[in-house]
């Protein structure tokens, strides 16, 4: 029933977000994500600190961490109303709401021909992202974690292929077709900051020991692709700032293991340098460390 019930919620506030003028509709899409999570959401609240905690590199004042965790909810808010109305959105608006820094290194790894990895942590806008990059005729495909009720997962594949992306369910298939996109050069965008099988490769993210996927590292490897991290952060009026990283160096050294171990820590502390440069745009509010569930 709460499946259902979220699939509606968000049926309904797609089609709000539509056709509720943006001057209007961001700031009360915005000021409800903040009452609702700070009201209603006290385990979510609670890791947001704990995360803003790890992120920070010096100890937080209540207020800090209370305006902190304000300010995540309100990016959060900003996150969907803005999914909400990417759908139908031209590349001339693409292209006015994103400014954009490196994007010179996803073109010379297309160029090169075999594909490209883009990870990314859940920071700002990941799907205007997508949408930008379809935008300049890159032929983009995401993988994303199925959800419950199946017809919400439905919709946001929909949503994504409106927006251009073709999406991979993240299931034992998954690797050989993100493998099969790699070899038709599509550009691959793996949310990679949280380990949802339970059997990634350790590491250390933040000072702390907890484990990352080893999947784009390991798909980098296995189709020489080359594996570039990405941050997206909120810019005010409705825009974008994409941050592409050079590519991590993914030659191999001994052990398949052994690589995919030394890299994966690679790219946790390219994901420290990504998140510490706007903690308030980091949308992740699952348990992430093992500490978390104690």
């Amino acid at each position: 029933m709460a499946g259902r019930t979220s699939y509606y919620a968000y049926r309904a506030g797609a089609e709000i977000a539509r056709t509720v003028p943006r001057g209007v509709g961001a700031p009360i899409a915005r000021g409800l994500a903040q009452l609702v999570g700070l009201g209603f959401m006290g385990t979510r609240v609670r890791q947001v600190e704990r995360n803003l905690e790890r992120v920070h590199e010096h100890p937080m004042s209540a207020a800090e961490r209370t305006r902190a965790v304000a300010g995540t909810f309100d990016s959060y808010g900003r996150y969907f109303y803005e999914l909400f109305r990417l759908p139908g959105a031209t590349a001339e608006w693409l292209n006015e709401a994103v400014s954009i820094t490196g994007f010179e290194h996803i073109r010379a790894a297309l160029d090169a021909g075999n594909g490209v990895v883009l990870a990314l942590p859940h920071l700002g806008n990941w799907d205007l992202a997508g949408a930008w990059l379809a935008a300049q005729g890159v032929t983009v495909s995401v993988v994303a974690e199925p959800l419950e009720p199946p017809e919400l997962f439905e919709w946001f594949v929909r949503t994504r292929g409106e927006l251009g992306m073709r999406v991979i369910p993240l299931s034992p298939d998954a690797a050989s077709n993100v493998l099969a996109a790699l070899r038709a050069n599509h550009a691959v965008c793996l949310l990679c900051d949280r380990d949802l099988t339970g059997d990634g490769v350790e590491v250390e993210f933040f000072g702390e020991r907890t484990t990352l996927p080893g999947g784009p590292v390991l798909m980098a490897l296995r189709s020489s692709a080359p594996l570039i991290p990405v941050g997206c952060y909120f810019l005010p009026h409705g825009r974008q700032r994409l941050e592409v990283r050079p590519a991590l160096p993914v030659a191999r050294a001994g052990r398949l293991r052994d690589d995919v171990a030394r890299i994966t820590q690679d790219l946790a502390h390219r994901f420290e340098e990504l998140i510490r440069a706007a903690p308030e745009h980091w949308h992740l509010m699952q348990p992430n460390w093992p500490s978390d569930r104690t």
